[in-house]
Order: C-alpha cells, then sequence, then structure tokens
C-alpha cells in the first residue's frame, strides 16, 4: 500500500511538471481545459482517487489524496477543479445503499469513464435553492445551482436537493451531449469568473427534472451532512495549497516553505471542529504567496503572459470557492487581525 502511494505522488509529480504546467498559461488563454488532460488523469487512474480498489479505484488515504490535488492544482488549477469534481460521486456511489447504482458506475467512475459534475445547490445555507420533491416512482427537481464545474466535459451530474423536511436527496443524472438538452428541465449559464474560467463553471437552472428512484444514492439530513463533510472539506483545501505551493517554488527557498509544511500538516491532522481554521489557513497562505511571488517578480508580474497574475487571480478565487461560513468567519478574522491567531499557519 505504501508503495502504490509513493508510486501515485510521484507519477502526479510527473504530470504536473511534464504536462499541466507548460500548458497553464495556454489552458487559460483558451477559456477551455483541453479533454486530453482529462483523458490522461483517466488513464493513469487518477479519477478513482477515492474509490475502493474492487471498483478499479485507487483508496489513497485522505492525506495522500490531498497531496495528489496539491501536486496537480499547483500546476493547473483548471485542470484540477474540473477533474476534482468526480470525487465527491465516486464518494457518494460507493456508499450508496442502491447496489444497482453502485454496480452500474461505481466502476466506469473510477475508471474515468463515466466523468461527474456537481450541483450542490440543496447543501447551501438558506432557504434550499435547488429542491427536491417526491412524486411515485423519484423524485423532482427544481430550482438552480450556482456553480456547476466541466459542464461540457462531463457526462454525470451529482446532485443534491433538498426535500421540505431540510433532508438532502443525492441522485445522479445523465448529462445529454452539449445542444440536446430537455427542453425546460436543465439550462446551463456560463459564469464570468476572474480565474479558472476554462473550467466551463456554469449556473445550473432545473425546472421539474425527473429522478427515477433507481438514480438516486441516498438521503441525509442536512444538519448530519454538514458535521459529516470532513472529506470534502479538506480535499478542497489542497486547491489552495497547490496555488501556494506554486509561489514557493517559483520565489525560491524562504520562510513560506515552513509555513506550507504547516498548513498542510494542519489540515491533515484537525478535527472536524479546527477543519475550517485550517481551512482559512491554507486561503490565507496562498493570497500571502502569491502576493509575494507578485513583489519579488516585480512590474513584469502583472503582466497578461506571466504565471504571477494568474496565480494571484486563482488564490482570489480559492479565498471564497468551497466555503462555508465558519470558513470565512476564521478567514475574515485572519485577513483583518481580528482573531486569536496572527499571520502564518
Amino acid at each position: 500500500m505504501a508503495d502504490d502511494t509513493a508510486r501515485v505522488l510521484a507519477r502526479a509529480r510527473e504530470l504536473a511538471t511534464e504536462v499541466l504546467a507548460p500548458a497553464a498559461m495556454q489552458v487559460e488563454a483558451s477559456q477551455q481545459v483541453p479533454p486530453a488532460h482529462l483523458d490522461l488523469l483517466a488513464a493513469e487512474g487518477f479519477y478513482g482517487l477515492a474509490g475502493p480498489r474492487e471498483a478499479g479505484g485507487l483508496d489513497l488515504p485522505l492525506p495522500a489524496a490531498g497531496q495528489v490535488i496539491e501536486t496537480l492544482a499547483g500546476a493547473c488549477l483548471s485542470t484540477t477543479f474540473v477533474w476534482t469534481q468526480q470525487h465527491s460521486a465516486v464518494r457518494t456511489v460507493a456508499r450508496s445503499a442502491n447496489a444497482g447504482l453502485r454496480a452500474t458506475l461505481l466502476g466506469p467512475l473510477c475508471r474515468g469513464e463515466r466523468r461527474a459534475g456537481l450541483a450542490l445547490g440543496g447543501t447551501l445555507p438558506g432557504p434550499p435553492r435547488l429542491r427536491a420533491r417526491a412524486v411515485p416512482g423519484g423524485y423532482l427537481l427544481d430550482g438552480s445551482s450556482p456553480w456547476v464545474t466541466g459542464w461540457g466535459l462531463t457526462d454525470t451530474l451529482l446532485v443534491a436537493a433538498r426535500d421540505e423536511q431540510d433532508t438532502i436527496v443525492w441522485a445522479v443524472l445523465d448529462v445529454p451531449a452539449p445542444g440536446t438538452l430537455p427542453a425546460g428541465t436543465l439550462a446551463a449559464e456560463p459564469l464570468q469568473l476572474v480565474a479558472v474560467m476554462a473550467s466551463r463553471t456554469v449556473e445550473l437552472r432545473i425546472g421539474e427534472h425527473f429522478v427515477p428512484a433507481d438514480r438516486v444514492a441516498g438521503t441525509i439530513p442536512l444538519a448530519k451532512w454538514q458535521q459529516q463533510d470532513r472529506a470534502g472539506l479538506r480535499m478542497n483545501g489542497s486547491l489552495a495549497l497547490g496555488v501556494a505551493a506554486r509561489c514557493t517554488q517559483l520565489i525560491g527557498p524562504g520562510p513560506l516553505d515552513d509555513q506550507l509544511t504547516a498548513c498542510r500538516a494542519g489540515l491533515d491532522g484537525a478535527d472536524p471542529d479546527r477543519l475550517p481554521a485550517a481551512r482559512a489557513a491554507a486561503s490565507e497562505l496562498a493570497i500571502r504567496a502569491a502576493a509575494a511571488l507578485v513583489v519579488t517578480q516585480g512590474a513584469t508580474a502583472i503582466l497578461a503572459s506571466q504565471d504571477a497574475q494568474r496565480l494571484a487571480r486563482e488564490a482570489l478565487f480559492l479565498l471564497v470557492f468551497g466555503s462555508r461560513p465558519t470558513i470565512k468567519q476564521a478567514l475574515a478574522e485572519r485577513l483583518t487581525g481580528g482573531g486569536a491567531e496572527g499571520p502564518g499557519c
């Protein structure tokens, strides 16, 4: 197992260095993650990062999986952002009590033959943006999900909608090919982002879309899910660590290296109560490392052709991506000096 983990991490570093990092600026300029990048990650088994071995997955422990994500995110955040959507779908299907769904989808998801996006409108705080209503034979989904990444690059969508009892209904949808969406049930509006535009992130509107019961992965009360979502919170922190790590590489050896190590250890070792603060520390480090890179490189750093300005915008994006009220509060306190913790990790 240790040898397999070392092999996967070594291969991730090779792909980051040889394929993703050299193409990152072109990917951003084209505003399109190359399908060949995703095909390569699938061929290497990386779509099954969180999947069980019996289904073709890598079943990496959480810290090692986080290091893979960190390595790839530092090389090309757009590619990594699209690919990481898969892991929630793999985990959800793997844990599902729906044996038919597991038998049909888990293997193809782990092998990257099916590629998933996420529509998590039902998990967001406040009134549900995406609602689920039980009907004979399944559910009707209605509402919107504001952040659906990889649109046009995925064929499967893991949807979290909420019913009138504040219970999340997890459903797996087949995504029709572009231009063939059922009229009136699914409509995607591209979002204009300051970074990762190549990720093809959209706001998805869902109108009375029927999901049969055999495509429902399970249900869970919203409050219980919020307490259990440790894996998702930890994995998202690796995106910020990846951007910070790339900045420190470009700057050269210095104090940020130790801070990066401390942030990584903080995420890996955090209990549920400390995880929001650890996530905030990672996002703050990314923004400070990006600012340090810009200052180190000087005026050329703000040229549109330079990695530094791209990384700075990506760090800005990661201040708010995958956030929660507790993360936002911890991060605001760190940035304004209002918390007990000072700069660093």
